[in-house]
C-alpha cells in the first residue's frame, strides 16, 4: 500500500511523549491519498493523522511533498512499532520511494521532520487521541 498522506481539520489531537499535536485526519482513501501534498509549511504543532480501516504492513511515500517529515507506524493499541525520521521531500513523481513499517500498523502520524528525535521517541511509545478522533471497530 502506497500513500501519500485534505483531511478533516478542527480540534483534533493526538498526544506523544508528553507533546499534543493538532491534527489533521485522514480517514478514508481520498484524504489519505491526498495527505499532506503540495504544503509549502506546517506549524511545528501541528500533523496528520491517518486512519486506517485494518492493521497491515504500510508504506508511504512523499510523492508532490513539499517539505521534510516523519512518518511514525502505531499499530491497533497505539503503539509505535516503526518509525521513518527525516523523510525528504519528493518531486520525482512515481519514482519516489516508499518509507515501510517494519511492524504492521493502524495508525500513521506525519509530523514535521525532527519531532520524533525531539521527543526522543522510541519504539513503544503510546499514541493518545483527543476524544473526537474515531477509533474503527
Amino acid at each position: 500500500m502506497l500513500l501519500g498522506g485534505c483531511a478533516s481539520s478542527g480540534d483534533s489531537w493526538v498526544e506523544l511523549a508528553g507533546t499534543r499535536y493538532k491534527v489533521e485526519l485522514a480517514q478514508n482513501d481520498a484524504d489519505r491519498a491526498k495527505g499532506l501534498m503540495f504544503r509549502d509549511a506546517m506549524d511545528q504543532d501541528r500533523g496528520m493523522l491517518f486512519i486506517h480501516d485494518r492493521q497491515e504492513p504500510m508504506a508511504y511515500w512523499m510523492k508532490n511533498t513539499k517539505i521534510a517529515l516523519d512518518i511514525l507506524y502505531f499499530d491497533e493499541q497505539r503503539r509505535l512499532v516503526s518509525q521513518q525520521r527525516d523523510v525528504p521531500p519528493c518531486s520525482a513523481g512515481d519514482a519516489c520511494p516508499p518509507y515501510p513499517s517494519r511492524q504492521p500498523a493502524r495508525y500513521v502520524l506525519e509530523l514535521n521532520a525532527g519531532q520524533a528525535a525531539k521527543l526522543g521517541l522510541k519504539d513503544g511509545a503510546t499514541l493518545r487521541f483527543s476524544p473526537d478522533i474515531p477509533t474503527p471497530e
